[in-house]
């Protein structure tokens, strides 16, 4: 089998600027954020405050007011008069790999999409997903993300979780990372070819060791890990249910993809004679602790028996109509009280990486059928923020007030897309052309400033990655 071979010498130009980026002292004790124009903290009360300010020490938000800001010895202070702040974006579904093929079965639904990919993919490497990981993060950091998940399902050649990992260490973006699995061939009646898919002891082994190494349970936790089966139509009844015991032997959550289109449907018809809801209660995959991604084809009692369970979804607007899967029925979750959180999904179906794009099109989706209320502008913010913190289980993020981890983002107000929506600043991240952020703040770390992304050299990480990109497709 060819797999993809590295451009050593951008990957070690790279690695150059990482490392002296992170012998230097980026990680400041104290912050002052004044004279913010507008404040959205999402916290419980909805607050929005006008000419605002915020305070941090040792990563974690101190106080927030407006007005006045009060005098400090702060050790960094920034001056956002004219910007837009929110908390930091949370990214509930990903497959970040998948930056090194976009553009591919352009016209293809999901399973045909699938099985165009499939072979492509086989043939990475180790190096192949660090580096693509790497451009992913750097690229969801630049549109206003500061929590990401990441649904990591095949492993191929010399592949771990643990080389995006050290790629989300490196960069600094707060982190779970899913550790997906297949192990259902075509040969058993699944979708993946059988050269994709591992044996199903060796998935837990190494999914447990995942856990012991890497999990962080404590509050403010940079990386966690979760357990993540792929799909119905790639892995066992058994390897779910086990899957589901080993995630809570060890307090973690649980992911995997669901009634993603009809022919998902109707795979778990003929296999398993039910309904993708009931399927996933019958293996025990219901619960606060796990989240499905997609979930376009829910029924009615579907929602009903997530909303009862707290059972969490994330939306993927953007894949969901490239892919024609249909259209999430997000209005009916919401009012029946489903965690919902935003996802961009794998850059191979988006084909992007831009969360806070992924929030305008959940807005705009929700009212394709006709309702021009189906989806607020600032419902969508919230998707993007507390909903996305609800999904993942953290009650430390998503929101800008005492106590809470200091992710913090703020947008420029004065470009021509927001011009003409000074009057509801708020709103116009989500109705207007999105951009990227000008200030971006993760655990108190200041890494984008000006609009530029601090931990790296972003053209020769580009270089490296389309190097791999190119070689991997071509089959070299």
């Amino acid at each position: 089998m060819n797999t993809c071979s590295v451009d050593f010498e951008a990957l070690k130009r790279v690695a150059i600027i990482r490392v002296d980026f992170m012998r230097r002292d980026t990680t400041l004790t104290t912050l002052l954020l004044k004279n913010i124009h507008t404040l959205a903290t999402m916290d419980d009360a909805r607050r929005e405050l006008h000419d605002a300010w915020i305070t941090v020490r040792d990563g974690v938000i101190e106080a927030v007011g407006n007005g006045q800001a009060p005098a400090t010895a702060a050790a960094e202070i920034y001056d956002l008069h004219g910007h837009v702040v929110l908390p930091g974006l949370v990214n509930t579904h990903h497959h970040m790999y998948q930056t090194l093929t976009r553009v591919i079965a352009q016209d293809r639904e999901l399973f045909g999409w699938l099985r165009a990919l499939y072979p492509i993919w086989a043939r990475m490497n180790g190096e192949a997903v660090y580096v693509s990981a790497k451009l992913a993060m750097a690229e969801l950091m630049l549109s206003g993300c500061t929590t990401s998940s990441d649904h990591l399902y095949i492993y191929p050649n010399d592949v771990a979780i643990d080389d995006e990992i050290r790629a989300a260490q490196e960069i600094g973006i707060r982190f779970h990372a899913a550790r997906g699995s297949m192990s259902v061939g075509e040969s058993k009646g699944g979708l993946p070819p059988d050269s994709v898919v591992e044996q199903e002891d060796d998935i837990l082994r190494d999914t447990r060791r995942a856990i012991e190494t890497y999990h962080d349970a404590s509050r403010f936790a940079m990386l966690r890990v979760v357990v993540a089966p792929c799909s119905p139509f790639s892995v066992s009844q058994d390897l779910m249910r086990e899957a589901a015991a080993l995630a809570r032997s060890y307090g973690v959550h649980l992911h995997t993809h669901l009634a993603e289109n009809a022919n998902d449907v109707s795979y778990s018809l003929e296999t398993f004679k039910q309904r993708p809801g009931p399927w996933a209660e019958s293996v025990g995959w219901v619960g606060d602790d796990v989240w499905h991604a997609h979930c376009v084809k829910l029924d009615g009692d579907e929602v009903d028996l997530f909303a009862r369970t707290h059972t969490g979804v994330c939306h993927c607007p953007s894949s969901n109509m490239r892919l024609a899967s249909g259209i999430a029925p997000v209005r009916r979750m919401i009012d029946t009280g489903v965690p919902v959180g935003l996802g961009v999904d794998g850059s191979a179906s988006n084909d992007s990486s831009h969360l806070l794009a992924e929030a305008r099109q959940a807005m705009l989706l929700q009212r394709v059928n006709g309702d021009p209320a189906g989806l607020s502008g600032r419902e969508a913010l919230w998707m993007a923020t507390r909903g996305g913190a609800d999904v993942l289980g953290r009650d430390d993020i998503g929101q800008i007030a005492p106590g809470m981890a200091a992710d913090i983002i703020a947008y420029r107000l004065d470009t021509p897309a927001m011009a003409g929506a000074q009057h509801d600043p708020v709103a116009a991240l989500a109705f207007c052309q999105p951009g990227n952020v000008g200030l971006s703040i993760i655990n108190g770390r200041v890494v984008v400033k000006e609009g530029e992304l601090q931990p790296l050299e972003l053209p020769l990480l580009i270089e490296a990655h389309n190097g791999i990109s190119q070689r991997l497709i071509r089959g070299d």
